[in-house]
């Protein structure tokens, strides 16, 4: 017997109406178990981009806004410099069948500069990686 590959998301969100705008396009399809995850950029003797404090309010803010479209979504926050590293982490503790996700807006030249998450995400990832639609695609 084959795992289904919707048997348990790792669902990353970056804030409150990411994860609420992610939830609700994810809730148009078939899925088992979610487990939604905010990444807090920290460590490595630099400066953090928010105090931390601060980060972990957002990370409470964004599973809250998650939740209002699925109730039932597990939550995990994740505390990394390599954001796409503690992604898939959190998905080989959890069990996670897949990641799922919602491409960022952004020309080309700011994913060139900020790194393009979702390509490093797609590429090194050992799971299953699923980019939802973004809002006017696929619908």
């Amino acid at each position: 017997m084959s795992a289904s590959l919707t048997d348990h998301l790792v669902v990353p969100v970056a804030s409150a109406d990411d994860a609420r705008e992610t939830a609700r396009i994810l809730d148009r399809y078939e899925y088992d178990e979610v487990t939604v995850v905010h990444v807090v950029e920290k460590g490595e003797g630099v400066p953090d981009k928010l105090p931390l404090e601060q980060a972990e309010q957002r990370a409470a803010e964004s599973f809250a806004a998650f939740r209002e479209v699925i109730p039932n979504a597990a939550d995990e926050v994740a505390y990394s410099r390599d954001i796409v590293g503690a992604i898939i982490d959190v998905a080989a503790d959890v069990g996670a069948s897949a990641i799922a996700f919602r491409p960022r807006g952004g020309n080309r030249l700011v994913q060139f500069l900020s790194g393009d998450t979702a390509l490093t995400l797609v590429t090194a990832a050992d799971h299953p990686v699923i980019a939802l639609p973004v809002e006017g695609e696929g619908e």
